[in-house]
């Protein structure tokens, strides 16, 4: 049975600024992107994400996961890549039917150009306004939150650091 029960005035202040931060901080990050450096923030997600895999490179299947897109949109956002040469998709070895996406030097160079202005922004938006407890009481609270968003069983959702 479903829990209809109102939110308590507690969790309304908890819930509506949640949501606020969840619309308006996308927004902003995209924004600064587009300014900077001409990637857009999932460009940006994608270049992080094979850029801290091993040798630079995922199976599509993989970077759908780490960047909790589904497989039909990673496929349609690695291929706009590839045209602008951030990306290239070079056939698995293992699977001949799967596909790897692998950085471009032109990806790591925009990746390298896009870090310094996102560094900024994720300071002034959200680390400035908190003090250093706030943001160790914060950091298991939010891997807990994102842990319970996830599939069971998923081997890129964070662990619960609780």
């Amino acid at each position: 049975m479903v829990n209809r029960t109102p939110l308590t005035s507690e969790e309304e202040a908890v819930w509506r600024p949640l949501m606020r931060v969840v619309t308006v901080l996308p927004r902003a990050l995209e924004d600064q992107f587009a300014h900077d450096t001409g990637v857009s923030l999932t460009d940006y997600t994608v270049l992080v994400s094979l850029s801290e895999a091993p040798e630079g490179r995922l199976r599509l299947t993989d970077l759908a996961e780490s960047t909790a897109l589904s497989l039909s949109r990673i496929s349609r956002v690695v291929e706009a890549m590839v045209r602008r040469g951030l990306v290239q998709k070079v056939k698995c070895p293992q699977d001949r039917r799967a596909a790897h996406a692998t950085l471009t030097e032109l990806g790591r160079a925009k990746l390298a150009a896009a870090y310094p202005g996102h560094l900024e922004r994720v300071r002034s938006y959200l680390f400035d306004h908190l003090s250093p407890e706030e943001v160790r009481a914060a950091g298991p609270i939010l891997a807990r939150l994102a842990a319970a968003l996830e599939p069971p069983d998923c081997p890129a959702c964070p662990d619960d650091q609780t």
